[in-house]
């Protein structure tokens, strides 16, 4: 039985290894006039694994935008959005490269823009967004768990020792004071002024009218021309379209820029990647040690 286990294991590694080798054989080289770069799942500092497939890392994002600026072949950036948003560093980091980026950006909304995402798109020469997806959500939210009363269900006391009046703020085991509640509310107002500030500059509208809409509430794509926030409805051509317009193009060439893993990235991120399924199930399921602040 210990002998089947083995081999069992040794074709696993064998496969992986072979999959691995022959993706970096026949991977897309660096040829074309426009770099197509996709922005799906969260967007996080970091993606945080190999099989957490539903988080896109801000560091990738920006170090393909700054390929495609070194590269003098490259006339423009495809940006694909397909994204709820994210942390708001993350999203601020991706919205400045795109914002300073030496290409002509123009952001393709393909399901959802939304939040940090939006954020994003804004930064682009131009958005595309199709009639049916969700964008705008321009707002802020902190939420945590609070198992306080809970804990005094069972005779559970939260012995608090602290240095600093505000350093247990967001713990579980506490309900929040009025003064906790009221720095929290200010953090969120504070990001969310950021955030309105930074897409009316991008979309050049006044802060007034930007603000009569940041109130968290997202808007089909067919809503958000109408509003400003999108500047035309379609797919991936109407995108190609501007491209080509905007930079003389009879046609377009893509480049994709891929992170390139080693074999030992693989094996790393699948043990985190267990690891994370596992831990996170559980752990969050009791306790969550601080507020959740997402753009």
């Amino acid at each position: 039985m210990e002998g089947k286990i083995k081999i069992t294991i040794a074709i696993i590694i064998s496969l992986f290894i072979l999959s691995w080798l022959v993706a970096s054989l026949f991977s897309q080289g660096d040829f074309g006039n426009v770099a197509h770069i996709k922005i799906s799942g969260a967007i996080m500092s970091e993606s945080g694994g190999f099989l957490n497939s539903g988080v896109v890392s801000s560091s990738d994002i920006v170090d393909s935008i700054k390929k495609a600026n070194a590269d003098s072949s490259i006339k423009a950036i495809l940006l694909e959005i397909d994204s709820p948003g994210g942390t708001p560093v993350a999203s601020a980091e991706i919205a400045d490269a795109v914002k300073n980026s030496n290409k002509t950006v123009v952001a393709w909304i393909r399901e959802s823009g939304t939040s940090g995402a939006y954020w994003v798109a804004s930064s682009a020469y131009k958005i595309v967004a199709h009639p049916l997806s969700i964008t705008g959500s321009i707002g802020v939210y902190g939420s945590y768990l609070d198992f306080s009363g809970l804990l005094g269900r069972f005779n559970i006391t939260y012995e608090r020792m602290i240095a600093g009046d505000y350093k247990d703020i967001g713990s579980p085991y506490k309900p929040l004071t009025d003064s906790e509640r009221k720095s929290l509310q200010n953090t969120l107002d504070l990001m969310h002024e950021y955030f309105i500030q930074s897409v009316a500059e991008n979309r050049n509208m006044s802060v007034d009218s930007v603000r009569k809409l940041a109130n968290g509430k997202f808007y089909l794509g067919m809503e958000a021309k109408n509003l400003g926030l999108v500047d035309f409805l379609g797919g991936k051509e109407v995108a190609e379209e501007i491209i080509k317009k905007r930079e003389n193009l009879k046609e377009i060439n893509y480049v994709e820029y891929e992170k390139k893993s080693s074999i030992f990235d693989i094996f790393a991120g699948m043990m985190n990647g267990f690891g994370f399924s596992f831990g996170k199930g559980f752990a969050n399921g009791i306790v969550q040690n601080q507020a959740n602040i997402k753009t």
